[in-house]
């Protein structure tokens, strides 16, 4: 058999292993489920607002947002998190030690990080249908650009968050990748319409992939009307399709690169000398 065609069968695999370990850990489950609890409870109360210029509800409109963010932190903060833990207890050493395992390892890792992002997408928006009205959920085209969008922003953000993970050497600096996403999430119109920012702010927003994420979510599941109050005041499509498809291309250039790049400088001696370091701060 193909040494290739081994490790992505074999990532398979581990994809499927973590999942099931994922799915019956009390702790993980806990982390998929108090930010979902949030968030909804958030548009419940929010349920009652209306978008500015509008009677739509502000909560129906931020739904969709979130979403999009949801899969813009699955995909590049979540996955980046665990590269940078795993490389420091040896499983990557571990993966690399084994043919094609690096390939092996970031198989099995986007197949978590999609299967669980995509979930968490479909167990926010289902109980939100309880109490948020005016969402398309009974038109087909609605479905589709809802997967069109979804798995464009996975290609979009997981192979960047591959890239972040092996930039990053020590859990501790994981805060700086973090505080800049949170300042995104303010700029890119998740929670309130972005029209009224400066417009070299809007610009700024718009060169990331959160903003394209929710706004391609607002396109599946809101009333046509409402592209009125986006910017251009029209969903742009071939927008989305096009940064998003930019940030594909350029996530699977280099996470190739910066990972093998990871692999080649993974030694025992600089697990132990992380796992000393990691000692001596719990001591």
């Amino acid at each position: 058999m193909n040494p290739t065609v081994a490790a992505v069968r074999a990532g398979v695999q581990r994809g499927v292993i973590e999942l099931r370990n994922t799915f019956t850990n009390a702790q993980d489950l806990w982390n998929y489920f108090f930010p979902t609890a949030a968030l909804l409870t958030a548009m419940f109360f929010m349920r009652g607002s209306t978008v500015p210029g509008t009677s739509f509800s502000l909560g129906a409109r931020t739904l969709p947002s979130a979403l999009g963010m949801g899969l813009a932190f699955g995909g590049m903060l979540v996955l980046a998190s665990q590269l940078v833990i795993e490389r420091e207890d040896g499983t990557l050493l571990r993966a690399k030690a084994t043919p094609n395992g690096m390939l092996g390892y970031l198989v099995g890792k986007i197949i978590l990080m999609s299967t669980v992002a995509l979930m968490s997408m479909f167990i926010q928006l289902v109980p939100a249908l309880f109490f948020l009205d005016g969402l398309r959920v009974t038109n087909a085209s609605a479905w589709f650009t809802l997967l069109w969008v979804a798995v464009l922003g996975l290609v979009a953000t997981l192979p960047m968050g591959a890239v972040l993970g092996a930039l990053i050497e020590n859990p501790r600096n994981l805060g700086l990748v973090m505080l800049p996403n949170m300042g995104l999430i303010a700029l890119s119109g998740i929670f309130y319409p972005i029209n009224g920012y400066p417009g070299w702010l809007q610009g700024v927003a718009q060169v990331f992939p959160i903003y394209w994420l929710g706004l391609g979510m607002r396109s599946a599941l809101l009333p046509d009307g409402m592209a009125a109050v986006e910017l251009d005041g029209s969903w742009r499509h071939l927008e989305t399709l096009g940064v998003l498809g930019a940030w594909a291309v350029l996530g699977l250039v280099l996470a190739p690169v910066v990972l093998r790049r990871m692999a080649r400088r993974e030694s025992g001696s600089r697990v132990a000398a992380r796992r000393e370091r990691a000692m001596q701060r719990v001591g």
